[in-house]
């Protein structure tokens, strides 16, 4: 090495601000200084890297991440066609097996995009390895892209299952009347659940934590979102009650991608859904990035 790094050859105590090295070509490159980053910008190859991880653990699992849930909403579906779907019955113009189908489809994306990144951090946190993700050189927001992309991804793997079971289901038509609010609403219900899970990662201490917040909090929301009924049938007061829970609007609004029809009201109104549920993942997602700034139930 030409260089000592902690004192200048030439003996007069300098700093050294650079060192450089003999390479087995007989030539020589330079360390960066101390203090100077060495990855400037995105960590690609970190974020590539931490997304490819966490993809791999729900993939090696995948009977139980992506199958299993793809078998239970579709017992969903026959249950609820057989008890209420019989004569004929239609609701928005449709028959009942085709109105509740697109709502089961995006109930079952949200629910294992919430499991996916719930389970992230608080793994390493019951394990003892959340030095893992903490000490690579990855930036608050390249962790956070990361998992909340490996959810998204389990999702959308469940998403397609889901519809490709349903599909087969005798009575059930999943045409798309408006690919763009499949597409939309799909993601943004899939991204809020993903960073609800991941808020609360970081806030759980035990896997008690988030299974509560997984049955009384996702699991009510889900089912009372409107997947089974127009809250038209509701009274005005639930109706009200049903307005205020971000899940009607994801179900709805995906529901009126594949029936071009839904109780949210007219297209504006779906519209104006679209850009509010956009409005609210920005929001959850600065919360979010905040609690991973501040280290806060990760670093103590």
């Amino acid at each position: 090495m030409a260089d000592h790094p902690l004192a200048n050859p030439s003996g007069n105590g300098a700093p050294v601000t650079e060192l450089t090295a003999d390479d087995k070509t007989g030539g020589s490159f330079r360390f960066t200084p101390r203090g100077v980053p060495v990855i400037t910008g995105v960590n690609r190859v970190g974020l590539l890297a931490l997304y490819m991880k966490e993809v791999r653990r729900f993939l090696k699992v995948q009977t139980q991440t992506i199958w299993a849930p793809a078998f239970t909403t579709l017992l969903f579906l026959v249950i609820f066609t057989v008890a209420l779907g019989r004569q004929g019955r239609e609701v928005l113009g449709v028959p009942f097996a085709s109105f509740v189908a697109p709502g089961l489809i995006v109930m079952a994306m949200m629910q294992n995009a919430f499991a996916n990144s719930s389970f992230s951090l608080l793994s390493g946190k019951m394990q003892g390895t959340i030095i893992d993700l903490l000490m690579p050189p990855l930036s608050p927001g390249e962790l956070m892209v990361g998992i909340l992309a490996a959810a998204i991804t389990r999702a959308i793997a469940v998403g397609f299952t889901v519809a490709l079971a349903m599909a087969l289901w005798p009575g059930v038509s999943l045409a798309p009347a408006h690919p763009w609010a499949i597409i939309w609403f799909g993601l943004m219900g899939s991204l809020m659940l993903a960073t609800v899970g991941l808020a609360t990662s970081i806030w759980a201490e035990k896997f008690d934590h988030n299974a509560a917040v997984t049955n009384f909090i996702i699991a009510p929301l889900s089912l009372l979102s409107g997947t089974f009924y127009v809250i038209d049938n509701l009274d005005p007061a639930f109706q009200w009650v049903s307005r205020l829970n971000p899940f009607f609007y994801v179900i709805s609004g995906f529901r009126y991608g594949f029936l071009g029809a839904s109780d949210i009201g007219s297209e504006a109104a779906v519209v104006f859904a679209a850009a509010g549920l956009l409005a609210l993942n920005a929001g959850l997602a600065a919360a979010v990035f905040a609690m991973l700034r501040s280290g806060w139930k990760l670093k103590n």
